[in-house]
């Protein structure tokens, strides 16, 4: 053990610090893996112990600190462009066969969709217009 260089043991720090970070996808382990790998530099370059240990945790924290608020703001943008069935709320429809609250069929972007109306009373008609307010598997489900 005392003949492997202390930049090894940094390097193996690092990567055992990297199988959390796969593991549980907390990207701090990979910020603290290079402030490892950071001071196995600093240790291959012949600097003491304790100059390792503080390039280890000088470098650990600035990334923290100045990554992770990033990472978090970017997180909660929400995304710009609604694709899928997200894409297809809101949109109008045209009933194709009579739309109730057991079913029908209706036209959404071109295609034919199974239906059935919010409200259990109401009904449309062939040839309204509705307005499809959420999807449920794939049945429509209007107003």
């Amino acid at each position: 053990m005392n003949d492997i260089d202390a930049w090894v043991w940094w390097l193996v720090g690092a990567a055992a610090l990297g199988i959390p970070l796969v593991v549980t996808a907390m990207p701090e382990f990979g910020m603290l893996a290079v402030g490892a790998v950071a001071a196995a530099i600093a240790a291959g370059l012949g600097l003491g112990v304790v100059l390792q240990v503080l390039v280890f945790v000088l470098v650990s924290v600035a990334l923290i600190a100045v990554v992770r608020p990033i990472a978090a703001r970017h997180d909660r943008q929400r995304p710009q462009l609604a694709t899928g069935v997200d894409a297809l709320k809101g949109k109008q429809a045209v009933v194709l066969e009579r739309v109730d609250g057991t079913g029908g069929r209706i036209k959404l972007a071109g295609e034919v969709w199974s239906a059935r109306a919010l409200d259990n009373g109401s009904a449309y008609e062939v040839g309204q217009e509705v307005d499809v307010v959420d999807i449920e598997g794939a049945t429509a489900i209007v107003i």
